[in-house]
């Protein structure tokens, strides 16, 4: 006997230390990943699946995000336009000499227009305008008229060329129409200013030294700003400053996200400590009852982090909301504890409990299994978070607990466990054995008229919760700069990047050509600073038909005009020795003013075809005229039209639409689970319950006229995982000890309550996603539990096992 105490103790010795190394290497692993940089992640592209058909679309996408994203506008508004730029000028200083910055341009640097002349000046015969085009095509006095408008109308500001190089004004004409300055911001004493009425605003362009979504680079930023706009109010009380870019939106996130993570913690771990506290009456299994769900917390951090190697804030907000469901199986376990008395023996209380626990585990991880199932990033990674967590918990009740629960209990919460009995034997009375078909049927009467009044809504907003502020300020920058950064743009694609700007130049054809309510406020392509080939080669076309047909009355129309004879040769020289050269794309972006418009360039694709892709974006996308974009986009080869949060949105509503089948047959199997653990009759019964609330919770949503989305199907797979586990706790324990059903149903009464306390809390969210999540989960848990005695074996049952 001796003996076998004495390996006994070194098992629970053994089993106790394996444990704490486990614990110590996942909580040195987080620790390691939180300090060498922060894990969390707050981009919110990150949180979305891929929507588009077409890869290259996905990856125009990303590379419009990743061009616009590390750049931060900040705009500085007063009514008296001397204040607005002195305090453009200062803010501008503060934020340069802050270091926050890769760079501050506030106060323009000097710029050589002639730069953007000099590339564009060996090909100036293939560059023409369109009104140019018309009037060369137009003969001779056409001619003659052009040439006398460019040398005695008055200087023009903007980009010039020499009238040397270009007598008729063609290039000049050509770059006007450049895209260079499609807003209301105008150049006034080195500043970008926009005036509207008797307001003056300067704007302030940033660009991050790192990524917008890192901690660090967003509490610099932040820590600056805020430096800088404490020193002009000082200065100048009359001036406002407003901001817009992915690092406010992004840092807002997390500090909401990081405050509803203390919240939902706290308030779990509180709420949880004060009923297990008021149940069980003792400090020390509410500390082992925490012991096994910190050790799931902090394994599911561990890894989820070494999985995905980012961590969400919003798997990090669903984290602590599976404190609740997680303390749920050592919950049971101390009522077999408690109930053991004096004749505890810890293996034989796992064993008594593992039937029990291994059901709401197997039941819990279908639902979780089928959102790791969902093609949606943030879904699979919350999904694998709760299976960690829940498993490690599992285990440390069947493996941890029985070592570090070894001697009896001292007291057991009698007097509360024969209550609980009583009001188990008389609600069962009322809704269990053969009532609970007619139960069933009462509330599926009911239900009906709720469930046809259902409806759907599947906007990605649900998925986000911008800050009103930043949104209020975004909208003012957007007034002052009259530049739509509209998320909507045109994909097109080719074999050959002579290709891809044909098709873009015919798609911008299409779009001048819309008119009324379908017309459009104008469009960005690399096709305005690049002109296909063909083009090119169709205005050099044009000219030697109609002007350099004939050099010698073109050389004398120049020498009559005024031009001195070796100008006019010169330019007949350049005519001959420019002959077919063209300018390409990859000429463009070598040069350096092109880097801001480098994003409508997205260049080879597909290696292995050698496709090339470019995007069109569109200004002033209406719900009024984008049918029409779409229906240009399907009749134009090599081109697709995207619109990321209406993808989304398709996507979610699919979705949606999925779940109701998979939420089918995650039923028929859990069904298929009891009915092989309790029998056909047993698990239908057992079924039943988390069946009920399921409908009651959908027909709840219909009455209060709540309109469904992914999220409430998607907890209602919860629903299904864990309801179930209410019913199942209460028919193992009428097989395991029929005279402990008391201390049993306050097991599962104080197990649900800790779950509807922890994830009822994400009913709290600023996040809709997660509201509808939380309330869903709230609302089907509570009726799993109320509904659970009515999958209890009737008396004959009981007897018959």
């Amino acid at each position: 006997m001796q003996v076998l105490q004495q390996r006994a103790g070194r098992h629970t010795w053994g089993v106790r230390a394996a444990w704490l190394v486990l614990a110590v290497v996942a909580s040195l692993y987080c620790v390691w990943r939180f300090t060498v940089g922060s894990p969390l992640q707050t981009n919110l592209l990150a949180l979305l699946p891929a929507t588009e058909a077409d890869p290259v679309a996905e990856k125009a996408v990303d590379t419009l995000a990743a061009a616009l994203g590390d750049r931060t506008v900040l705009l500085v508004t007063s009514n008296d336009a001397a204040h607005a730029k002195a305090a453009a000028k200062s803010l501008g200083g503060s934020l340069t000499k802050s270091g926050a910055f890769s760079s501050v341009i506030a106060e323009l640097p000097p710029f050589d227009t002639s730069q953007i002349a000099r590339l564009y000046l060996p090909y100036r015969f293939n560059l023409l305008a369109a009104d140019d085009r018309a009037a060369v095509a137009g003969g001779s006095a056409a001619l003659h008229d052009a040439l006398a408008q460019r040398l005695y109308s008055p200087i023009q500001g903007g980009l010039s060329t020499p009238v040397a190089d270009d007598p008729f004004g063609w290039l000049q004409h050509w770059m006007a129409g450049l895209p260079l300055a499609t807003s209301n911001l105008e150049i006034e004493d080195g500043l970008l200013v926009a005036h509207r009425g008797a307001v003056t605003s300067v704007l302030i362009v940033t660009t991050l030294p790192g990524s917008a979504y890192e901690s660090k680079t967003q509490r610099a930023v932040l820590d600056a700003v805020a430096q800088g706009e404490s020193a002009l109010k000082s200065s100048w009380p009359d001036v406002t400053v407003a901001r817009t870019g992915a690092v406010f939106y992004a840092q807002s996130a997390r500090a909401a996200s990081e405050s509803e993570v203390h919240l939902i913690g706290v308030a779990s771990i509180c709420g949880i400590a004060l009923l297990m506290m008021w149940v069980f009456r003792s400090p020390r299994l509410l500390l082992l009852g925490f012991v096994s769900t910190a050790l799931g917390v902090v394994c599911a951090l561990a890894v989820t982090m070494l999985v995905f190697g980012k961590l969400h804030l919003l798997t990090l907000v669903f984290g602590a909301s599976l404190i609740g469901e997680a303390v749920d199986y050592s919950i049971q376990y101390f009522v077999v504890y408690l109930g053991g008395a004096r004749d505890w023996e810890p293996r034989r209380g796992a064993r008594e409990v593992r039937p029990a626990l291994s059901v709401a585990l197997a039941t819990s991880l279908l639902g979780y299994a089928i959102l790791a199932w969902v093609p949606f990033p943030a879904l699979r990674q919350i999904a694998c978070f709760a299976i960690a967590g829940i498993c490690t918990a599992f285990a440390s009740v069947l493996w941890l607990l029985p070592a570090l629960l070894v001697h009896a209990p001292k007291r057991t919460p009698q007097r509360l466990f024969n209550g609980g009995a009583t009001l188990l034997k008389r609600w069962h009375a009322v809704i269990g054995g053969r009532r609970a078909w007619g139960v069933a049927v009462l509330l599926v009467i009911v239900a009906i008229p709720g469930w046809l009044r259902l409806t759907s809504d599947d906007d990605i907003h649900l998925l986000i919760q911008r800050d009103p502020a930043l949104v209020a300020q975004e909208q003012k920058v957007r007034d002052a700069i009259g530049v739509d950064n509209s998320a909507q743009f045109f994909v097109v694609r080719g074999e050959t990047p002579e290709m891809v700007l044909q098709r873009a130049e015919a798609l911008g054809t299409r779009l001048n050509a819309l008119t009324g309510k379908l017309k459009t406020g104008g469009w960005q392509s690399v096709t305005s600073f690049v002109p296909s080939a063909k083009r090119q080669r169709e205005n050099r076309a044009l000219l030697a038909q109609h002007v350099f047909n004939d050099p010698a009355a073109l050389r004398a129309m120049l020498i009559d005009a005024g031009f001195r004879d070796e100008v006019g040769d010169a330019w007949l020289k350049a005519w001959t020795q420019s002959g077919q050269a063209v300018l390409t794309v990859d000429q463009w972006l070598a040069v350096p003013w092109s880097q801001p418009y480098r994003h409508l360039w997205l260049g080879e694709v597909d290696t292995a075809t050698h496709g090339y892709a470019a995007v069109v974006i569109p200004q002033g996308v209406t719900p009024a005229n984008e049918p029409a974009l779409l229906a240009m986009a399907h009749a134009s080869p090599g081109v697709v039209f995207v619109d990321k949060a209406a993808s989304v949105s398709s996507l979610f509503g699919a979705y949606r639409v999925d779940s109701g089948i998979w939420l089918a047959g995650a039923l028929a199997l859990v069904m298929v689970l009891l009915m092989a653990r309790y029998r056909p009759r047993g698990g239908i019964m057992v079924t039943l319950p988390v069946l009920l609330a399921v409908g009651v919770t959908l027909a709840v949503f219909g009455y209060a006229r709540v309109p469904l989305n992914l999220f409430n199907w998607l907890a209602l797979m919860l629903v299904l995982g864990v309801g179930a586990n209410y019913a199942v706790f209460l028919r193992e324990g009428c097989i395991r000890a029929p005279h402990e059903l008391g201390a049993v149903w306050t097991g599962v009464l104080l197990s649900a309550s800790t779950t509807l306390l922890s994830f009822g809390l994400l009913g709290l969210s600023a996040m809709p996603a997660l509201k509808s999540f939380g309330a869903t989960l709230a609302l089907g848990i509570a009726v799993s539990v109320l509904l659970a005695p009515a999958g209890m074996p009737s008396q004959d049952e009981r007897r018959a096992v």
